[in-house]
């Protein structure tokens, strides 16, 4: 029997070290894939339907066969909670604190270690699926060994910030818990006061505070990128969601309504470090928190987020359709929303091969609505969707439609207008790169791509990259030429 087991006594089921170490348990925990572990524990122990059900407890065998099927899926904390104990899977591994059956953790110094839930990084995406890193030390290299030397530090510094942390309990419990791990000393320490001092203010001033720090974030992410901008916002979102549980319904609606911006914002960061998984996670977390604040705004805004990241995986109908849901008249959404919706929909429209005279018309509509769009607008929501924003989205949407030459152009004019941040210059000169070779002009394609590609090494966006691995793929054609074989072989090396 091993360590595990003899901890776990007395309860009913136990999945063995083996499964429980093995890739794919690992990789549907780091998911919080329950499809996929239920499946794993049904067919890799034998245990009945209804004999997980038991262990799980509150759970019927055919909502446990429902799962299986991928009928029916799991969100609440409390069931999330259940499913770990009933199961003995540790804490860390589905991004909870240390179950109480695990017992009391000792650090590699022999003291108790301060943070009780290191493996909640896992699932937001700071650390690998294996070889889980038991302090933040160990995560700290992790990052490190990917290129990001400033995530490192010393073990004194270590003990030092999870006893800070664990002073502030800052993130207790909550969902993004120990994701603060991903954050150097000073920046916890800055964080920790700030927090610290919000929680001294009643309800009206503290919500002001986390708006105002959510707006910092968003001003300093096109220039410093998504890396280096989210442990401030998912130190937030955790001290938000634990605010949260504290006031009274009113106020709570009030914290949760700005917990779904800063949601919304956490989903697109990860969508830049191409963590589609956990991008789904916020951005879910948006919507559910944006309904219990009763903002139906921002519900119909997540329908076009999701809308946008259907984008980065191809799927046409899932745009369209998304996007023909966020312009329903019952989520009172702002003019420019509505006018960046309908840019959308003519996307979607392009992508399934609708005729472009219906893609030019849905996109003069979007132009029409922006202009009436008034700057003083109350709501911020699509705050940023000005003309310049509009028409980079034409062009996106004149490469789906088969007009790549149209696209590049206007790529070309709005970058040379000096508008964008680093990070989108970046990432627009990738899709300008991809126009340009369709359009068969393969040296303009590579020295557009080269100046992008320099762009993202910096800021660490893979998913400009994402972009340019297929502009390569695209020019692979004329590889023989000087300009695209050295493009070429600098993404191998990028």
């Amino acid at each position: 029997m091993d360590e595990r087991e003899t901890q776990r006594s007395g309860y009913p089921l136990t999945i063995p070290d083996a499964l429980l170490q093995s890739e794919a348990m690992q990789q549907a925990c780091v998911a919080r894939d329950f499809q996929e572990i239920f499946r794993l524990v049904n067919r890799r122990t034998g245990s009945s339907h209804a004999a997980m059900a038991a262990a799980i407890g509150k759970m019927t065998s055919s909502r446990v066969s429902d799962i299986i099927r991928g009928v029916r899926g799991i969100r609440g904390r409390e069931v999330i909670e259940r499913v770990a104990d009933g199961f003995g899977i540790p804490g860390e591994m589905m991004g909870l604190p240390r179950r109480s059956w695990e017992g009391s953790p000792e650090s590699i110094d022999g003291t108790t270690s301060a943070c009780t839930s290191v493996g909640s990084v896992t699932e937001f995406g700071v650390k690998s699926q294996h070889d889980a890193p038991a302090t933040i030390l160990g995560l700290r290299n992790q990052l490190a060994a990917q290129g990001s030397s400033a995530w490192r530090i010393t073990p004194t510094a270590e003990r030092e910030a999870e006893s800070l942390l664990s002073r502030r309990t800052l993130l207790k419990g909550g969902a993004v818990a120990a994701d603060m791990a991903g954050v150097d000393l000073e920046e916890i320490q800055h964080v920790a006061a700030a927090l610290e001092d919000a929680y001294r203010y009643l309800d009206g001033p503290v919500v002001d505070y986390f708006r105002k720090q959510l707006e910092v974030a968003k001003n300093d992410d096109g220039a410093l990128g998504a890396w280096k901008t989210l442990p401030l916002v998912l130190g937030l979102l955790g001290a938000i969601e634990q605010r949260a549980r504290d006031v009274k319904p009113g106020a709570r609606r009030e914290l949760l309504s700005v917990g779904a911006d800063g949601a919304e914002f956490a989903g697109w960061l990860f969508r830049d470090i191409q963590q589609p998984a956990i991008a789904v996670f916020w951005y879910d977390r948006a919507m559910e928190w944006a309904q219990e604040a009763n903002d139906p705004a921002m519900q119909g805004y997540m329908l076009l987020k999701k809308s946008q990241m259907a984008y980065d995986d191809g799927d046409a109908g899932r745009i369209l359709t998304l996007a023909q849901a966020g312009q329903h008249e019952r989520w009172q959404l702002p003019v420019r929303v509505q006018s960046e919706l309908l840019q959308q929909e003519a996307l979607g429209c392009a992508m399934i091969g609708e005729p472009f005279s219906l893609v030019e018309q849905k996109l003069s509509t979007a132009h029409e609505l922006l202009a009436h769009a008034a700057d003083s607008e109350p709501s911020d929501l699509g705050a940023y969707f000005n003309e310049h924003t509009l028409l980079l989205r034409n062009a996106v949407s004149y490469t789906e439609a088969g007009k790549p030459s149209l696209a590049a152009d206007l790529f070309g004019k709005i970058i040379a207008a000096g508008t964008l941040s680093r990070r989108d210059v970046g990432f627009f000169n990738a899709r300008r790169s991809a126009a340009l070779a369709l359009s068969g002009e393969p040296d303009e394609a590579a020295r557009i791509g080269s100046a992008s590609a320099e762009v993202a090494h910096a800021m660490k966006s893979e998913r400009t990259m994402r972009v340019l691995h297929e502009v390569s793929q695209t020019l692979s054609r004329w590889r023989g030429r000087p300009k695209v074989h050295e493009f070429r072989e600098m993404l191998k090396t990028a």
